[in-house]
């Protein structure tokens, strides 16, 4: 049987956001998406960036997987598959977004799962393989100190680096930033405090985002 939870918020959304949006909707559907931005976030179901952000539909390009993680480019397409790259592709491309954004998160499971050296969920052990590619960030940031807490944010925030490296190595991306038509930034949010931290491109460093005086 289909989710109630699902019947009874898709009920909700018929007869209130459905009807206040109906002409966004047709637009959308007429002349299709175009988002001038594109978010590469987390799987996490606390992480929403639509809710985040406060974003309606066709305002935002959304691509979620497991940390946020972006891999490298790779020429050699024949022997996998590529959902977050072909993402890009997409984004880029295709929609010719403005900006990405790489959002990373607090209390992320598949980071600790990395850290932890977390066995494997199954015997494919897709996970593990994915979050294998992070380990140049373990390297940068080194071993646990005292603070097991601040240790952890530290790689949570390197990944997001990592990711925002791993988009200049896509040929289209580098293009168009250098080309000054995209900008790709980096956040982090957290989850109890609902903070968002944003990347400061000129230190590197993550910083809280504070309202205007």
């Amino acid at each position: 049987m289909f989710p109630q939870r699902l019947i009874d918020g898709y009920t909700t959304f018929l007869h209130h956001r459905l009807q206040t949006e109906r002409a966004r909707y047709h637009d959308l559907a007429e002349q299709g998406q175009h988002p001038e931005i594109m978010v590469i976030g987390c799987g996490d179901s606390r992480v929403a960036p639509e809710t985040i952000f406060d974003a309606g539909p066709g305002e935002m390009f959304v691509v979620r997987n497991i940390a946020a993680v972006v891999p490298p480019c790779e020429s050699d397409v024949e022997r996998s598959f590529h959902g977050t790259s072909a993402a890009i592709e997409f984004g880029v491309n295709a929609l010719e977004v403005k900006h990405i954004v790489v959002l990373g998160h607090a209390s992320c499971g598949g980071v600790a799962a990395f850290a932890n050296q977390a066995a494997p969920l199954s015997k494919r052990d897709f996970i593990g393989k994915w979050m294998s590619q992070i380990a140049p960030v373990l390297e940068r940031v080194g071993p646990q100190g005292a603070d097991r807490g601040e240790w952890i944010r530290q790689l949570e925030w390197g990944v997001v680096e990592y990711s925002m490296n791993n988009l200049m190595t896509f040929p289209a991306v580098r293009e168009r930033v250098e080309a000054g038509t995209l900008t790709i930034h980096g956040a982090y949010f957290g989850v109890a405090t609902g903070v968002l931290f944003m990347r400061d491109p000129r230190t590197g460093r993550f910083e809280p985002y504070q309202e205007p005086a």
